[in-house]
């Protein structure tokens, strides 16, 4: 018996682990990998919610060009993008909605989109300001226009 007890710890002894040296490269080259991806993974982020909001302005205007064909005319600024849901008291039996089919969303930020008509540049507009939901802006805070 005393021989098996002498070669168990001879095993151990044998047995190495890793040296501190090489616990720091690892964690060296595994902190440089994360500061090369994790910038670029974070920037591809806030385009995403800018295409979700592009995406959404299209629909609204396929929405609302649809109300046009039925009604003859866009919804006022005072019936705002809510005409798409619910028939406003002046379209009268021409609306054939709800022309989206879960209601008005929020912008990709959380904010209402922002309807005017008519608009200084067209017959509608429909805006996100973007992160901030402040008017103006660049990056992500920027303007997302239908214009």
């Amino acid at each position: 018996m005393h021989a098996v007890l002498s070669q168990r710890r001879s095993w151990r002894t044998g047995a190495r682990g890793f040296t501190l040296l090489e616990l720091l490269v690892v964690i060296v080259i595994i902190g440089l990998l994360a500061a090369y991806v994790g910038p670029k993974y974070f920037s591809q982020l806030g385009k995403s919610e800018i295409t979700i909001a592009k995406a959404q302005i299209e629909a609204f205007e396929k929405s609302l060009d649809t109300y046009r064909l039925d009604v003859g005319r866009y919804p006022t600024g005072e019936e705002g993008l809510a005409a798409l849901m619910t028939a406003p008291a002046s379209a009268g039996a021409k609306w054939n909605g709800p022309y989206l089919k879960k209601g008005v969303p929020m912008d990709p930020w959380g904010h209402p989109y922002q309807y005017r008509s008519p608009s200084a540049k067209g017959e509608y507009e429909i805006v996100s300001f973007g992160k901030d939901g402040q008017p103006g802006g660049t990056g992500d805070n920027a303007d997302i226009s239908s214009l």
